[in-house]
């Protein structure tokens, strides 16, 4: 299977799996992208992957059915309130593309429907799990974003994270404020200077990379859980992830990680 990714909107990315002359995308919150990747490359669309119901990540699912004049299988997650799904997807499903089959997980937290699907190859995760962060907690509770982190840090390392946005720039400036003196972050971060500076995606990266450099996977382990307690966390899983998640929200909003190159 051929993956591709297609930026999309602002910071957005569309996967584009491909085989055979036959294509799948993963979060279409841009027909215009996707039909003229479609026509670039000869492929007809064989179905359309939701992670959850945001509308950067389903907005373009009814062009897509439209401007083709097709009605071909639309997967997501069975509790969403996105009304275009035709294959309401639970955690244990399986979603097979011309013999590529794809886990489903159930992953709440950013949204209550949100799902991923995996193999041991790709992990598709939305808004959940970002190039060295997560997604911020519009309907869920620490708890349960916690549980869904966790669940995703339990998968291989080889596998390779395709998330829903590029925001390692952000992310990483935050990992070396919240671990200092984590080597492997400081290695990434000038990695991922020479990446912007050179225009090139940082996404997708490997699940080993995330577990030694994104502190939303290594909230409750050593340096990291002793910073989160000296700055008031509780000793539990959602304490401490909602005390790192909020530190971060304080500097997203101050501008601080987002410098110029």
């Amino acid at each position: 299977m051929q993956i591709q990714g297609l930026r999309a909107l602002d910071d957005n990315y569309i996967w584009l799996l491909s085989r055979n002359g036959r294509a799948w995308v993963v979060d279409p919150g841009d027909a215009t992208v996707v039909l003229e990747a479609l026509e670039s490359a000869r492929l007809s669309l064989a179905g359309i992957l939701i992670t959850h119901h945001h509308y950067d990540h389903t907005q373009g699912v009814a062009d897509l059915l439209e401007q083709l004049d097709t009605a071909v299988p639309v997967y997501g997650p069975a509790s969403s309130r996105f009304n275009g799904i035709s294959h309401p997807l639970r955690e244990g499903d399986k979603v097979v593309l011309d013999g590529w089959s794809l886990n489903v997980l159930e992953t709440p937290g950013h949204t209550l429907d949100h799902i991923a699907y995996w193999n041991a190859r790709a992990l598709f995760a939305g808004d959940t799990l970002f190039t060295a962060g997560c997604g911020r907690l519009f309907e869920g509770t620490p708890e349960q974003m916690a549980m869904s982190l966790k669940k995703l840090r339990a998968l291989p390392d080889d596998t390779l994270l395709y998330c829903g946005h590029e925001y390692t720039w952000a992310n990483i400036h935050f990992a070396a404020i919240a671990e200092p003196d984590n080597q492997n972050i400081a290695e990434r971060k000038r990695r991922t200077i020479e990446c912007y500076r050179a225009g090139q995606p940082c996404v997708p990266a490997p699940l080993g990379l995330e577990k030694r450099t994104n502190p939303f996977l290594r909230f409750d382990l050593s340096p990291l859980r002793e910073t989160l307690l000296n700055r008031g966390a509780g000793h539990d899983d959602a304490s401490l992830f909602a005390t790192l998640r909020g530190w971060k929200d304080e500097l997203d909003a101050t501008g601080e990680l987002e410098p110029r190159l």
